[in-house]
């Protein structure tokens, strides 16, 4: 990761942006501090960070809404970063396209390191690839779509680009790289998010409903990915170098 990497902080209280931006930069990123989604949108447009870690609670303002914006309008990196613990906050954050959902109060070396997942993530090329049973190619066939590993693309089978969020892409490269294998929650989490599941985490469940509605046919009735009550998910279609 390159010094230069440029996150913004958006929380409504100058003393907190001020000491994630203080330790950040120690991290070696450099940071900037916006206080409201109008000054985070003047910042996308002029000058965009990899990443964006976002606080939900601002005053007269939609923290979701603002994840929504940037989901719809730019590739970034999206950490909600939070005083709302609540699942239900939880489920809607990773629903809108959020990589990662950390409450507060938080360790600050435990917010680096998500960052640094998510941005792991996020490199197009060069990354450590999954541990399969084959050495993927970097375009697979399956069930007629296309994912291209290298470009970080999913082309359906008319060759149109969907549009998947980092968490999403990394979800379904590990159940394509490894076709006809049920997969734990626990190894799709760790595997696709770089993190170990905790007892009540439901992100890979909300993930894997987000795919389906983009890849099924019948997102009730999936024939892709199906479940596997008590054990995990498995990718029914044969997968093939394209």
């Amino acid at each position: 990761m390159p010094p230069s990497t440029h996150l913004a902080v958006l929380d409504d209280e100058a003393d907190i942006t001020q000491l994630l931006a203080t330790y950040l930069a120690g991290h070696g990123f450099r940071v900037s501090q916006v206080h409201s989604g109008g000054a985070l949108m003047e910042l996308m447009s002029r000058d965009a960070p990899e990443l964006v870690l976002l606080d939900l609670g601002l005053p007269g303002e939609d923290g979701f809404a603002i994840a929504r914006q940037l989901r719809e309008h730019w590739r970034c990196g999206l950490v909600i970063v939070t005083g709302r613990s609540d699942a239900v906050d939880k489920v809607v954050g990773l629903e809108v396209g959020a990589d990662d959902y950390v409450t507060k109060p938080f360790d600050l070396r435990e917010l680096v390191a998500r960052v640094k997942a998510v941005l792991r993530r996020l490199a197009p090329a060069g990354a450590a690839p999954v541990k399969a049973t084959t050495e993927p190619a970097s375009l697979l066939r399956f069930a007629d779509w296309q994912l291209d590993i290298a470009a970080r693309r999913l082309l359906n089978p008319k060759g149109h680009e969907v549009t998947l969020t980092t968490g999403e892409f990394d979800l379904l490269n590990t159940l394509v790289t490894h076709p006809g294998r049920v997969l734990s929650r626990d190894f799709l989490l760790e595997h696709a998010r770089g993190r170990d599941a905790g007892p009540f985490d439901r992100t890979i469940d909300v993930q894997i409903g987000r795919l389906r509605r983009k890849i099924e046919a019948d997102p009730d009735m999936p024939q892709i990915i199906k479940s596997v009550r008590g054990a995990g998910y498995i990718l029914i279609p044969k997968v093939e170098a394209a």
